[in-house]
Order: C-alpha cells, then structure tokens, then sequence
C-alpha cells in the first residue's frame, strides 16, 4: 500500500543548476585533530559529562573569537532566522549548540543513554512505513544531532541504521570514531563507488534504514535553486534521485537539541516513490525537494541555534545577484 505523502510549497518555481557554483563546506580546513579528540574523549569518560561540558565552554569561546569565518557565517544565517542582528551570546549559544552535540557523542557512542532525556515524536509513522518490508531512507541536515537515532537504534535492537555520504566525510567521520569508541562502528556506503547502489538496495531489501544529510552539495552536484529564509540557495537533487530511483519512501528526521542534556526526534512524511513511474519522477524529486526545504526552515525558525552549517550556505550566482552576504 503506498502511504500519501502531502507536498506543500510545490508550487514554488525551481530553477536547475548544473553543478553548485562552491562546495567551501567540503575546504574548510579541519582545527580539530586526533589527540585533541582523544583527550576529550578520556575527559569526558573520566571526568564525566559536567566537568567536560566545562571544558567545552572553553573551546566554544576559543571558536567565537578566533574562528572569523565561521562567525560571520553564524552571523548572517543567525539575523535571517532570528529576524534581528546576532550579538556575541548569540554567536555562543550557536558554537556551543554544535559543540554540545559533537560532545554528546562520545556517550552515545558509548552507549550511555542514562545521560539523557531523549524523547521521540512520529515513531508510529516510520514503523509503519518499515512494516511494509522494503526499507526506508531517513532524510535529515546538518541540523541537531543525527546520532541521537542511532542510539535510539542500538538501545532498542530497532532496525539497522546504515549512513550514506561523500567518500572524503565517510573517512572523516571512521578516524573520528575510532578516537571516540574503536568498537563503535557506523555502517558507511560512501557515495560514488562502482558497489554503492547494490549496497544500499542491499540494505533497504533487507528492511532496514538509509540515512542522509541533504542539505550540502559537492561541484558534481545537480542542484536546484530554493529560497532559503529569503534568499536563494542551492540544494542538491542528487540523495532524492537515488531514493526516486530506488523507489523507496522518505521520512524527515530531525534530531533537536533542546539544552542541557535534552534532545528530540522527530519523524515526518517527506515523499514516497515506490509507485512513481519514470515520466513523473522529476517532478516528484522536485516537490519533495522543496518541501524538504520548506520544513527545514521551519525547525530552524522552532530551533534557531541548532542549524551547524558554519559557511555562507548561500553563496552562489543567484545569491550574488540578490546582494552580498552580511558581514
């Protein structure tokens, strides 16, 4: 049975764009490194998480004065969703925001979930599109934490949550886990190799979840065009069309973080492609897009300080049209 998916903000136009016009998230140059994590990593399974959430204030601060670009970054997407200019407490809860969840993961991938209050909305929804036994691809952003489902996953022998993404990030993110928790192994399909597509049909065959972060491209991207907080942006085609292509549903996951030990899971209908035919399928890529980008802008306005995308997200010729980005 297909489950309908409703597609609000279809109707607004969507412009193609051959490639994104700058992947700058993909060159920011790495502070962080191993023994820094490492030493995190002992503090905060020594010391415990208070003494090290201490230790991340420092670090937050650090990030707020010395990291120029990130700041102006966190500036002009802050006065866009907080509908004011961002003062300096504002650029701190912002940095400190990401921080804590970056932080968090060393307990949850250490499986130690009495730290939290975590509680989960639309868990009805993805059971029942699970139920049907093909599978499902999870479609969240660089917004919260995604691995709060993963824990949520592992604690309750839920069904396997495997992550799709570029090569360079699958890497990033295997180093970083092996600092954190040898043990705790993340199922990766990096994008772009000859076995990825056989991979994850393998995976959504078997009943289980695909998760992707849909809100960055790469220059080999195919992007379309949609206002974000007012102004254009680009969004890449690329994770809905393997999903159409596939014809497998997609559910929003959102993963907030609401202070202090807190976080929210949201589950939401996005689109469904199982009965798409091939004539339909642009169109429905697109409307899904667009609403993906409408209800992320609405969870950023909900919870302003939990959007991590530290670069000017809306760089580009129709950005660069409309004006140049705030200072």
């Amino acid at each position: 049975m297909t489950v309908p998916f409703s597609t609000p903000g279809a109707e607004r136009p969507i412009q193609s764009a051959a490639a994104a016009p700058s992947a700058d998230w993909a060159q920011e140059e790495e502070r962080s490194n191993h023994h820094m994590l490492r030493l995190m990593t002992w503090i905060s399974l020594h010391l415990g998480r208070r003494i090290g959430r201490v230790v991340l204030m420092g670090i937050a601060v650090y990030f707020v004065l010395f990291a120029p670009g990130a700041r102006r970054a966190s500036r002009q997407y802050l006065k866009r969703v907080l509908g004011r200019d961002a003062n300096w407490a504002d650029g701190y809860r912002h940095v400190f925001s990401f921080a804590s969840t970056i932080h968090d993961r060393v307990y949850l991938l250490n499986d130690r979930w009495d730290l939290f209050d975590l509680r989960v909305h639309g868990a009805d929804l993805l059971d029942a599109v699970l139920a049907r036994g093909r599978g499902a691809f999870l479609m969240g952003a660089h917004f919260g934490s995604f691995e709060v489902l993963r824990a949520l996953a592992r604690r309750d022998a839920a069904t396997h949550v495997s992550l799709l993404m570029y090569p360079d990030n699958a890497r990033k993110i295997n180093a970083a886990l092996r600092a954190i928790n040898p043990a705790a192994a993340h199922d990766i399909i990096p994008l772009g190799r000859i076995d990825s597509m056989l991979r994850l049909q393998e995976r959504l065959d078997a009943g289980g979840m695909v998760g992707f972060l849909a809100d960055r491209s790469l220059h080999d991207d195919s992007t379309a065009t949609l206002p974000f907080f007012g102004q254009p942006a680009p969004w890449p085609r690329g994770p809905l069309r393997i999903a159409a292509l596939l014809k497998r549903p997609v559910v929003l996951m959102f993963g907030i973080y609401r202070g202090s030990n807190r976080y929210e899971v949201h589950f939401e209908r996005l689109a469904d492609f199982s009965s798409v035919g091939r004539g339909e399928r642009a169109a429905a890529i697109d409307a899904a897009l667009a609403n993906y980008v409408k209800r992320l802008e609405a969870r950023c306005v909900d919870a302003p300080y939990n959007w991590f995308n530290f670069y000017d997200f809306w760089k580009g010729p129709e950005a660069e049209a409309a004006g140049p980005a705030e200072p």
